[in-house]
Order: C-alpha cells, then sequence, then structure tokens
C-alpha cells in the first residue's frame, strides 16, 4: 500500500516551523475518540492537520512544535504502552514508538501533559494553536496558560500572544507534494473500481444499497480502511437531491442511478461521481442533459492551469449548461442575461468543485484579498457540473423531470494544465453503455 513517507512528515514540520515568529510554540491535539453508542466507538480517524503534521494514527495525543529548542523541536505527548489494553484495543506506539517509528525528538506520557507542558509554553512570546475547533482543548490551554500566570510574581513569563495555526497550515496543505499526489492516485485508483464495479452490477430490481455494497467491496479490497465520506446512491427522482443518504430505494428500469463516492488512502480522499441508465440504456431525454454536463466538464478542465483564477472553470461550465438548457428549450432567452439573472440555478446550484485533499471539502481559502485565487502547480481540486430538474418542475415538460445528473472527477495542477487522477472510469455514452452491456 502507498503511504506518505516518513521524510515528508519531518519537511513539513519544518516548513511550518520556518514560518514562525521566532520564540513561539505551536500545540495540536489529535482527534478525539467518537462515540457511536453507548460504549461502542466510531473508527477512528485522525484529525487531518495533526496527521499531516506527524502520520501519527493514535488519539490522546498532542504534537508540540518548538523552533530553535535545544533538546528537540518536535515533542509529542501520546498514550504508554499497556499490555492489558492492547489486548483488549490493539497496540501502541507508546513513548518509544513515537520516537523511534513516527520521528518525535522526545516524547512524553499524555497523563503527564499537565505537568510538562506549562513548562514548555513558559517563556515562549507566542502560542500557536488550532482555536476554536476543540472546545475541550481550548480549555485546557487556558488552563496551563494559567498555570504559569500564577507564577508570574515568581518571574514566570506567559505568552502573549495567541495565534490560529490555520493559517500558515492550511494554506502549506493546498499545496500536494509528487508524495501526496502519488497517494491521491492510488485512492483514484480504487475509487473508480469500485464505480467500474456498480456500473457492472446496476440492474432494476436491486436497491441503491446493492450497488453501496459493491463499492465498499472494492474500497476495502484495494486497501482503503473507510470512505472518504458517506457514499450517495441516488436513484431516480433521488438523483436531484444533492447529498442524498437513505441509499434504499428501488433501482426502476428506465431510471437514472447517480452515485457519488470515493475512498481514502493514508487519510487522502478520493471523490468521483458518475450517472448512468439503471438498465444501460440511456434514453433520448436523459442523454441530452448528459451530454451537455460532459461538455461543460470538458469545458471547465482546459480552465485549470497555472495563471488561471478558481472561479474560471466554474463559469465556464455555467456558459454551456445555460447555453444547453436554451438549447433543449428548458430556458427561454438570451444566455448572457440569463447567466448574470442567475437563471441556471434551479437547475445547476452548486459551485463547479472545491479542494480535495485529506479532507473531502479540503482546507485553502478560495479568494486572497478579495479576488478569486490563481491556480499555482500542485493544487487538487474536483470538477464536478450538474443538472437536477426537480421531479415537482412544473415549468418544464414532463419528459425532462426528475432527471438528475453529475459527473465528477480528482484533478491536480501541472505545468502545463491539469492531470486528472480519475479517468479511470467510463463517461462517455457510448462507453458506459458498451461497458454495461458486456456484464450482462
Amino acid at each position: 500500500m502507498i503511504h506518505i513517507p516518513k521524510a515528508e512528515y519531518i519537511r513539513r514540520r519544518k516548513a511550518l516551523m520556518a514560518q514562525m515568529v521566532p520564540n513561539s510554540i505551536a500545540i495540536l491535539p489529535a482527534a478525539a475518540v467518537a462515540i457511536r453508542n453507548r460504549d461502542v466507538e466510531h473508527v477512528y480517524r485522525q484529525d487531518s492537520d495533526f496527521q499531516y503534521l506527524s502520520g501519527f494514527p493514535e488519539p490522546e495525543a498532542v504534537i508540540v512544535l518548538m523552533p530553535g529548542r535545544q533538546h528537540g523541536e518536535y515533542v509529542l505527548f501520546c498514550r504508554e504502552r499497556n499490555a492489558e489494553r492492547e489486548l483488549w484495543d490493539g497496540l501502541r506506539a507508546g513513548t518509544e514508538g513515537a520516537v523511534r517509528d513516527f520521528g518525535a525528538d522526545d516524547a512524553f506520557p499524555i497523563t503527564d501533559i499537565d505537568d510538562i507542558l506549562p513548562g514548555l509554553i513558559e517563556g515562549r512570546d507566542r502560542v500557536y494553536s488550532a482555536m476554536g475547533s476543540n472546545a475541550e482543548f481550548d480549555r485546557h490551554l487556558m488552563e496551563w496558560i494559567n498555570v504559569i500566570r500564577s507564577k508570574a510574581h515568581l518571574g514566570a513569563q506567559p505568552p502573549n500572544e495567541f495565534v490560529a495555526l490555520d493559517h500558515l497550515l492550511h494554506d502549506m496543505r493546498l499545496y500536494k507534494s509528487a508524495a501526496e499526489v502519488k497517494v491521491m492516485r492510488e485512492a483514484a485508483r480504487i475509487s473508480c473500481a469500485a464505480h467500474v464495479r456498480a456500473m457492472q452490477a446496476s440492474r432494476a430490481g436491486l436497491h441503491e444499497f446493492s450497488l453501496e455494497a459493491e463499492l465498499d467491496y472494492e474500497f476495502r479490497k484495494g486497501g482503503a480502511k473507510m470512505p472518504a465520506y458517506g457514499s450517495i446512491v441516488a436513484a431516480g427522482r433521488n438523483s436531484c437531491i444533492l447529498h442524498y443518504q437513505q441509499n434504499d430505494a428501488l433501482l426502476k428500469d428506465g431510471d437514472l442511478v447517480l452515485i457519488d463516492a470515493g475512498c481514502e488512502i493514508d487519510c487522502y480522499a478520493s471523490d468521483i461521481t458518475r450517472t448512468w441508465p439503471v438498465n444501460g440504456k440511456f434514453s433520448p431525454e436523459q442523454k441530452a442533459i448528459y451530454e451537455i454536463v460532459l461538455a461543460s466538464q470538458e469545458a471547465a478542465f482546459a480552465q485549470i492551469a497555472p495563471n488561471k483564477h478558481w472561479n474560471q472553470a466554474h463559469e465556464a461550465t455555467v456558459q454551456v449548461i445555460t447555453a444547453g438548457l436554451v438549447r433543449l428549450g428548458l430556458l427561454q432567452g438570451d444566455v448572457d442575461e440569463l447567466i448574470a439573472s442567475e437563471a441556471y440555478k434551479p437547475f445547476y446550484m452548486h459551485r463547479a468543485g472545491h479542494w480535495l485533499g485529506m479532507d473531502v471539502h479540503d482546507v485553502g481559502e478560495y479568494k486572497v484579498g478579495g479576488e478569486w485565487r490563481v491556480l499555482e502547480v500542485g493544487m487538487a481540486l474536483t470538477v464536478e457540473p450538474g443538472i437536477y430538474i426537480s421531479p415537482d418542475n412544473q415549468n418544464v415538460a414532463k419528459k425532462w423531470r426528475g432527471i438528475g445528473v453529475r459527473i465528477e472527477d480528482d484533478v491536480v495542477v501541472t505545468k502545463q494544465g491539469c492531470e486528472i487522477l480519475t479517468g479511470g472510469v467510463p463517461k462517455a455514452v457510448a462507453e458506459i453503455e458498451a461497458l454495461m452491456a458486456a456484464a450482462r
């Protein structure tokens, strides 16, 4: 299985510390364990920022970065080894493993953090932390600061500045390294295989969850621990619900099914949407809508390259979709005027994409100084135009109602333009129909 190499985590920590002001400290907690019900826990998934800096997969841990500290700049607080707990819950790295396997310069038991951390903070001018994202940890941090303040009369120096770590860290995460792109390619490869498998299995009489099971099988078989987000399997009128999650309706002959699903590998997400006919054959109306969406996606790809701005791809999709809806008689009027008045929005109500990385809707500003962000090499994003004709839309002929189509791929900005990571799933009408016909 492809993973982010240890050297990459070292590089990231160094890059972050290089941006921190002298005599400062950064403190970041691991994700808490989430309870599913009573004493059953959700499968643990590390906080993305914590994972980005450490690769450390356990809960009850805290990263401390101290540029210039003589005894080592990277301190990790974590759980100690415990034979009895490990018998029940699995192996732990312990403080020795934190140093040996995860590159910490120093590691201490998490149970000692109240005694040790105030001493590390003391004398540092600025504290960087993920303020506001973890209320309980914010409270602990204030307690540690107050311990220092209580000793000010003895000469202890509390920090005088608190700064959100997010801005520095999230800007770093926006630019994907070669190692990150490699992991994202692997997540995309597995997800492509899952979509192909679902297409091949599709037939009337199954349920949406039948196709979800095909996705899950392929994800797990490929080595992914879990989907990157709740899979959307939306047949018929459900395809017009953007974040549909029930996944329990019947697949009916003549309907489309829209699947928006992807797995994650080493905490990196893929995010793919494909739409196809349950019975393997597009109706004329389904095909007409589908081909507009596909053309709009192609137009978007052409607008993704260094020095183009974030919104150009979206604008390209709006242009193609609005013109297509006019051509089919679903909108009336001048295309430019319809775009200016946002008349397309009842049919296309979302943006053409989002940043992609460790979070499905990844971190990073879309605007800088009030202007759309200019794309640069290494940025990863989705391209996902769609047309959704509500089953209740009385302003269009009945034959169009209930058709929902979205096509989504993952791309990375390259020097020449963009690399499409998710090209392994057919999306031309003829290709989809041929693949499904061969599976029957």
